[in-house]
């Protein structure tokens, strides 16, 4: 006798032959496989190890005409190697394998004419349980009503229907504990380079830094515009160099952040001697750029999970009253770019050279 596919006599295995390895019934072994709760966690161990070992695969199209679910979500996000959205869309796939779900993933462009409602509307098509939208851009009103749960990460509702949620990812705390701690630090004020103003997030993140020098009595600078990338940081911050007042940035992201640095540095400023300089997300590279780059973390593995979790109730649970909001962590990464100001005037800066040919490397 030979074990074909993990089956003694040949043929695909059953669920039947995964009950008997495992020693459960052929019940458990489906509430194993369908991602149901209330199995301990001993044995839903067993049930995936011995359907690892005999090469079992659930069979999705006859789940799907017994419960009337595919056990698929599916997630509409920004076409983009940004850190912060290619980030989040990780935790996400994460979160959705631990909650026994697959995705399916439909990536959205800015200026593509169909966007998030086109997006919407070919998962729609697919026959996905839930749909998940992260962080989206402001695309304008959107006409589309959607039949099943809709979770909206980092935005508001972009659609109608009585299955929409809207969850934020935190940016707004984040954003004021990173301009706090400059202030508690003892700068006078603090200048912000914003992201794009279609981005939620990036409006989510001037809220903030307007939110915490408001609660302080302090009139923000005027706001300056990045478009994430280091090359726009190292734009503004040849132009900060030249303003004697400033002594702390907060950047909306790292990458504009480290431009920033470079750009003072080249201007023969020291940071954080003379200005103090702030990111935000915590990329790899932060801990590694001179000075170290102060900044706070997004926590996208727990805002995945906690939308997920969500999301998954209301498929699941359509009667269930939603959970209260939840507030992600915040975390403050403390490194070296950033100290109490300079005693006495700030010194001028000499005169600026012309860019040098590498800048938008960062």
């Amino acid at each position: 006798m030979t074990r074909v596919g993990g089956r003694a006599g040949g043929g695909a295995p059953r669920g039947v032959d995964v009950a008997r390895l495992a020693g459960v019934s052929q019940k458990t072994v489906s509430r194993v496989l369908n991602g149901e709760r209330y199995v301990s966690e001993d044995v839903r161990r067993r049930v995936l190890e011995a359907a690892g070992e005999l090469g079992y695969r659930l069979n999705s199209a006859a789940r799907a005409l017994a419960s009337g679910r595919t056990r698929s979500i599916g997630v509409v996000t920004l076409g983009t190697a940004l850190y912060g959205p290619a980030s989040l869309l990780i935790g996400i796939e994460r979160a959705a394998r631990d909650a026994g779900y697959a995705l399916r993933v439909v990536n959205t462009l800015e200026g593509d004419p169909g966007g998030v409602a086109g997006a919407v509307e070919s998962l729609l098509e697919q026959g996905v349980d839930g749909i998940l939208v992260s962080e989206p851009i402001d695309e304008g009103p959107v006409s589309l009503s959607v039949d099943v749960p809709v979770l909206v990460l980092g935005a508001p509702a972009a659609f109608g229907g009585a299955r929409t949620m809207t969850r934020g990812v935190g940016a707004e705390r984040l954003a004021r504990t990173a301009t706090e701690h400059l202030l508690d630090l003892g700068h006078a004020t603090v200048h912000h380079l914003a992201g794009p103003q279609r981005w939620f997030a990036a409006r989510d993140r001037l809220e903030g830094w307007r939110g915490a020098l408001a609660a302080r009595g302090i009139a923000p600078p005027a706001v300056l515009h990045g478009d994430w990338s280091a090359a726009s940081g190292y734009a503004v911050g040849r132009e900060l160099a030249a303003h004697r007042d400033c002594t702390a940035v907060f950047a909306a992201n790292d990458d504009m952040a480290i431009g920033v640095v470079r750009a003072l540095t080249e201007a023969g400023l020291r940071v954080p001697d003379d200005i103090s300089v702030v990111g935000f997300d915590d990329i790899p590279v932060a801990a590694y750029v001179t000075p170290p780059l102060t900044t706070v973390r997004q926590p996208f593995d727990a805002v995945a999970r906690e939308g997920l979790r969500l999301l998954v109730r209301a498929i699941e649970d359509p009667e269930a009253d939603l959970p209260p909001a939840y507030d992600p962590p915040v975390d403050l990464v403390v490194r070296a770019s950033t100290a109490p100001p300079p005693r006495g005037a700030r010194p001028p800066a000499p005169p600026l050279a012309r860019p040098r040919g590498d800048t938008a490397a960062g």
